[in-house]
């Protein structure tokens, strides 16, 4: 090794030691007699120090710039009385320095590595390796590897075994768009990238594996977000002979355990974690992922609203749709342009509008005052719990639109007032999701998880003339307003299977097409099974307390789905086309 030690390790134990380090000039310091180095590595950050009386010492650093690659020898000492920095972990000591080598000098980077300050996302992600050397990122990175570490750890010490499942498999459009790969053997043919290994975990249930975990690569071709992007990373785990109770308990177990080695510093709000159904989720907080770490429940006042003279009310509640009320607590304060920009938040989600009433000691005002009246406002008011200086905000639609509009407006209020405890973990379990649900485009019946999530048994009766009442053995772990795990018991059996394809309107030959693969496997004993699959960029984004996924991943791709570091998508050579039996069409 070219060093004795890294730029994190020194203190004072290792005084009057003769070292060697390695690292990148993070800061250079001239005071005149005294020329000082903050040399950085991934492991910290040490001072040295050369005086004029060690000419070429003196002289080398004399001629250092930032990011310089350095090999630095000299002795460690003690710093003077009042110069020891508290918040380094080497900051008691700095070496003095008997010898220099430069081992790579360096341009002017693009952006200070040394500050930590707001820089173009651009910018760094086109010099991501200098980005890198930045703390904030790396410290990130760090963090992924220990969360990655802590959950192998957990599940190989419970026998659970990692499986490599293939990248290259047959396209089974499940719902997101695949990305293609061509075949340069086969013309004509093509492979996809796994949206996740789905069904290859539960052919190794029928492979008698009985308990599969793996850190996979997935891919999907869809819009991005904030926390999304085209390839992300996820554990996956499935289990045989269980129930979702047995799944649900064990992934528990790992989420506590994993969070107390990640994040020791945090609290967890609420052990076993709380659990609700999608319906009850939805309901009271406007989404299937609700942050648990505020209140601002939802109250629903549709039964108040039928016959009220608020006729958007009265129509709503009385023509299947529901009223929901969300109270915020001294709300009254804010202002108009707050109210408006709350509406439009609400609109977003298909809301047509935001009623509120607002409540102060002379009584209430607001748009539905007049028409609701003072005694059915006091009414709907006291069932809200509502109080002096608060504000009750109304959505009246379909249960979906009028519970996301209002979730969203519940969002956004906890953002403005600051209601999140960043050091808290809510983590909570969603379940008795619907097994289908109408696809807006086409109006067609299409499963809310995936095709092979079993239904509850006590619905089987109700599949094929009420589908939409079926619930599925399905279940979601969230965390701070965030899905970071889904998960479900799988049909087992070739005729269940085969009854959930004819409700989806899946053909007997598309079904053998895209699935024959999996009914074949389901003739030979397939045992009952279940898992759950764990978006790891996000969990690794909300442990780092990130707003995007992209500050947890070391080579992301832009919002637009770019590679700005490597230039990718990119073209590619006509030969290369040629061999694989491909021409491009102008749009």
């Amino acid at each position: 090794m070219l060093r004795t030690h890294t730029c994190g390790e020194l203190r004072l134990k290792n005084e009057g030691e003769k070292v060697t380090l390695c690292g990148w000039v993070h800061r250079r310091r001239d005071h005149g007699g005294l020329i000082f180095i903050d040399l950085r590595d991934r492991y910290g950050i040490t001072q040295i120090v050369t005086g004029p009386e060690d000419k070429d010492a003196f002289a080398m650093m004399e001629k250092t710039r930032p990011e310089w690659v350095l090999c630095v020898t000299g002795t460690v000492g003690k710093r003077k009385e009042g110069a020891a920095r508290k918040d380094n972990p080497t900051g008691d000591i700095e070496i003095l320095v008997s010898a220099v080598t430069p081992l790579n000098e360096a341009k002017t980077p693009p952006f200070e590595i040394d500050l930590e300050g707001e820089i173009n996302e651009e910018l760094r992600l086109q010099y991501r390796y200098l980005d890198m050397r930045r703390i904030k990122l790396k410290d990130n990175l760090v963090l992924r590897h220990k969360l990655l570490q802590a959950v192998r750890r957990f599940f190989y010490d419970r026998d659970f075994i990692e499986v490599e499942t293939p990248i290259l498999i047959k396209g089974t459009p499940e719902g997101a768009r695949e990305y293609v790969v061509p075949s340069r053997v086969y013309h004509g043919l093509f492979y996809v990238l796994p949206q996740s290994p789905q069904q290859l975990k539960q052919l190794s249930m029928v492979g008698g594996l009985d308990r599969y975990m793996q850190i996979a690569r997935c891919f999907r071709d869809e819009d991005l977000r904030g926390d999304r992007q085209p390839e992300f990373t996820q554990m996956d785990l499935e289990m045989s002979f269980v129930t979702a109770e047995d799944v649900m308990g064990i992934n528990e177990e790992a989420l506590i355990s994993i969070t107390k080695e990640v994040r020791p510093d945090v609290k967890i709000r609420s052990v076993p974690f709380p659990r609700m159904s999608w319906e009850e989720a939805m309901g009271t907080y406007g989404s299937d992922k609700p942050d648990l770490r505020f209140g601002l429940e939802f109250t629903d006042v549709t039964d108040l609203s039928k016959g009220s003279g608020f006729g958007i009310f009265a129509k709503t509640a009385e023509g299947g749709g529901v009223v929901k009320a969300l109270r915020v607590p001294e709300g009254a304060a804010l202002s108009r342009k707050d109210i408006d920009e709350l509406t439009e938040t609400a609109k977003v989600y298909g809301a047509k509008g935001l009623a509120w009433i607002k409540s102060a000691k002379r009584g209430y005002e607001g748009v539905p005052v007049d028409k609701l009246g003072a005694d059915l406002t006091k009414k709907m008011a006291e069932k809200a719990g509502m109080k002096d200086g608060d504000i009750l905000f109304f959505t009246a639609d379909t249960f979906e639109v009028a519970c996301l509009s209002l979730g969203a407006v519940r969002s956004d209020i906890a953002k403005r007032k600051k209601l999140a405890d960043p050091n808290v973990f809510a983590f909570a379990w969603i379940t008795d999701f619907p097994m289908f649900e109408i696809e807006k485009e086409t109006g067609e019946l299409q499963a809310m998880h995936h095709p092979f999530t079993r239904p509850k048994d006590a619905d089987l009766p109700l599949l094929e003339k009420e589908p939409l009442k079926v619930k599925a053995e399905a279940y979601d772990i969230v965390l701070n307003g965030y899905e970071i795990g889904g998960g479900s018991v799988r049909i087992h059996e070739r005729a269940l299977q085969k009854q959930i394809f004819d409700i989806l309107k899946v053909s007997d030959e598309d079904a053998e097409r895209r699935f024959g693969h999996m009914l074949k496997a389901f003739e030979y004993g397939a045992p009952p099974h279940g898992g759950i699959a764990w978006g790891l960029d996000r969990m690794a984004m909300l442990y780092a307390g990130e707003p995007n996924i992209r500050e947890v991943i070391a080579f992301p791709k832009d919002q637009k789905g770019k590679d700005l570091l490597l230039g990718a998508p990119s073209v590619i050579p006509e030969k290369q086309l040629k061999e694989l039996g491909v021409k491009i069409m102008k749009a």
